[in-house]
């Protein structure tokens, strides 16, 4: 489990570092497949444990460029999960009820209820990247506010740090990943998908506008990373140019942020005892 911790440290944000700072690119194990396995099974066996606590839930968050491989690295790092014990949301474009809502609205209500694992594919961190990058997104929403300045985006940083704040203090364990992908490998992938007709159906074509905009987003990112990272709810920058390293990188994180809740398995009463001893005499009674 050292290795693990040690793992986790070396990719957690540190305060004042810049996203060029952290690789997207890294050579660390000889088999990743093998470590992506067994931090899978620890994953597993810990979540057995949040459930049956019933006291703490978790929130992962996931964040990237266009094809960083968030939907693969989710269906990766939850193989081994009880498919009971964890929620995965995928926020896409607002709905019309959505926008008639405060930012956070759709959000809150997708939080992971006590004993499970909650995932957000994207999450309100959309709130304060896609909508600061493309302004006339936010021009469109009728918001009471008429400038979005800096003054606009620190408010939403601290609304977003109370949010998370709130859930920590109320048992819901924050984990932050933004999937750190070069922009010679995103091309590499969407050219992939143009290549492959089995692909065809990944391809948008906002995907090449989005890509235009590398350099605000890229911005975007920092800002909000910097602004929302904290002991309680952190944010890990994980290197993803190569999916299977990345994907170990994530599976070791979670089961590091698992492990430090220190989940155990309830203690039965001496009343609950006291059923099991009946129960087990009943059952050995019986013939066969």
């Amino acid at each position: 489990m050292n290795e693990i911790n040690s793992l986790a440290a070396r990719y957690r944000y540190t305060p004042g570092a810049a996203i060029e700072d952290y690789p997207t690119s890294v050579n660390l194990f000889e088999r990743p497949k093998e470590v992506l396995r067994s931090s899978v099974q620890t994953v597993g066996e810990l979540q057995q444990r949040l459930y049956a606590e019933h006291r703490f839930s978790v929130l992962l968050v996931f964040q990237g460029m266009d094809a960083s491989g968030k939907d693969s690295t989710i269906k990766h790092v939850t193989s081994g999960v009880n498919s009971q014990g964890f929620m995965v949301y995928n926020f896409r474009q607002p709905t019309y009820k959505d926008i008639e809502h405060n930012y956070l609205w759709r959000y809150w209500r997708a939080m992971p209820e006590r004993g499970r694992i909650g995932i957000f594919n994207r999450s309100h961190y959309e709130e304060v990247l896609v909508v600061r990058v493309r302004p006339e997104i936010l021009e469109a929403r009728r918001l009471i506010q008429e400038k979005f300045d800096e003054r606009f985006w620190r408010n939403r940083f601290q609304e977003i740090r109370a949010l998370e704040r709130h859930l920590g203090e109320n048992g819901t364990k924050v984990v932050k990943f933004f999937l750190n992908l070069s922009k010679g490998e995103q091309k590499k992938r969407l050219q992939r998908r143009l290549e492959d007709p089995e692909k065809y159906w990944k391809f948008d074509p906002s995907d090449i506008d989005e890509r235009a905009l590398w350099s605000p987003y890229q911005q975007a990112y920092q800002d909000a990373i910097a602004a929302t990272h904290t002991e309680d709810a952190p944010w890990y920058l994980v290197p993803a140019d190569d999916k299977g390293t990345m994907r170990a990188i994530v599976a070791s994180v979670i089961a590091t942020e698992l492990a430090a809740l220190d989940l155990k398995f309830p203690e039965p009463t001496a009343e609950q005892l006291a059923k099991i001893n009946w129960a087990r005499e009943q059952l050995a009674a019986e013939a066969d």
